[in-house]
């Protein structure tokens, strides 16, 4: 996997905002029905790309469509925009259950998708109705069954725990639904409700209550996957093992590039980028972002300069969050040596040779402990 080509991205980020509705911990630029303004949408990202393209290599490694609800753009729209992004060795879409049809998999394999990530969260009715999701347990299972249909081989299920009054014994019944849908791929995400929306607001104290429990969970999911022959290659993402599917290596490309910090270009409203030791984000404006490529300018966008020093500490973060081995080449100067020594001694890192990783105990406690492991002036 290499991370550029003379400085240019490998991997492509596009943004589409649209959903049905708006889950309420969600914290992402979203933007609520508004049919008639994807077209429009689209045709400003076809401008973007127009405008950036020359900061892609000529060969991609990844593309990949978040949103908001990428499957929920109208259908016309979404040819045009697959129709105008380049090429890819691999090309996500991530997509809510309940708009999975026999007609939108068949475009999806038409256009060349080959890696699709559902949002399931839970299988549980009363925890999908504390989430505000739409689809339900049986839009899940038919959504996996219509993807296999059309020949997708690799499908990966988004899961959620720590939601409020979710039991151990509701996770139990959730990862035990998903791994019978024998997906390539699963990513369990502790719920993270952030300060201010309106889910904090209505259930801030059972989450206070759940918090206690989130580490029980978090070891609950990774025994449990890990037992049913899943890789747990990345904090909170697994992989079926590449012994069990014939040697193919099914962890999720694009999302290696950000934890191996490669650069990468985002298109879209709210859209990050990372190239050549700069960073920017599109305003989170619609309105601003379709007027300004309208006129022919780039969106509105604020710019970060990323100088050697925070390169090395976020390559510490991101890269520890892997199961493989961090060079210590790679972040020379980043590492406070005495709290190396007491991470080691505690039994939470271990070095061998020239690499370090951190141990199972250690990956458990994960941001805790990688941030203790930067030097005082190297804490973003």
């Amino acid at each position: 996997m290499t991370a550029s080509v003379a400085g240019r991205a490998r991997h492509l980020y596009v943004h589409l905002p649209f959903c049905a509705s708006r889950c309420g911990y969600c914290d992402f630029v979203t933007a609520v029905g508004r049919r008639g303004d994807h077209a429009g949408y689209v045709r400003s990202l076809l401008r973007e790309l127009e405008l950036e393209q020359e900061l892609l290599a000529p060969d991609l490694e990844t593309v990949y469509l978040g949103g908001g609800t990428p499957t929920f753009t109208e259908t016309t729209a979404l040819e045009a925009l697959f129709e105008g992004v380049p090429r890819a060795d691999e090309l996500t879409v991530e997509a809510n259950p309940e708009t999975v049809t026999p007609a939108l998999a068949a475009l999806l394999r038409q256009a060349g998708v080959d890696r699709v990530s559902l949002g399931a969260q839970s299988f549980q009715p009363r925890l999908l109705a504390v989430l505000d999701r739409v689809a339900g347990p049986d839009d899940v299972r038919r959504a996996v069954h219509t993807l296999r249909g059309a020949g997708f081989d690799n499908i990966s299920l988004d899961l959620i725990y720590g939601i409020p009054g979710q039991e151990p014994a509701d996770l139990e019944r959730d990862l035990a639904e998903a791994l019978a849908l024998e997906p390539e791929h699963l990513s369990a995400y502790e719920l993270e409700a952030k300060p201010g929306t309106r889910f904090t607001h209505r259930h801030g104290e059972q989450l206070r209550r759940q918090a206690e429990a989130l580490e029980t969970y978090f070891e609950r999911v990774v025994d449990r996957l890990t037992g049913a022959g899943y890789r747990w290659y990345e904090t909170a993402s697994f992989a079926r093992a590449p012994e069990h599917v014939g040697g193919r290596d099914l962890r999720a490309r694009h999302n290696l590039g950000y934890w191996l910090g490669h650069d990468y270009l985002g298109l879209g409203v709210g859209a990050v980028s990372t190239i050549s030791g700069r960073r920017w984000r599109n305003a989170p404006s619609l309105a601003r972002y379709e007027a300004a490529l309208g006129g022919g300018a780039r969106p509105p966008r604020e710019v970060e300069e990323l100088p050697p020093a925070v390169q090395a500490a976020e390559r510490v973060l991101l890269g520890l969050r892997l199961d493989e081995p961090l060079p210590l080449g790679e972040v020379e100067g980043a590492l406070d040596a005495a709290e190396l020594v007491r991470l080691e001694q505690a039994g939470l890192v271990k070095t061998t040779g020239d690499v370090l990783a951190l141990t199972r105990r250690g990956r458990f406690l994960g941001g805790g402990v990688t941030a203790r492991l930067l030097a005082p002036t190297m804490n973003p």
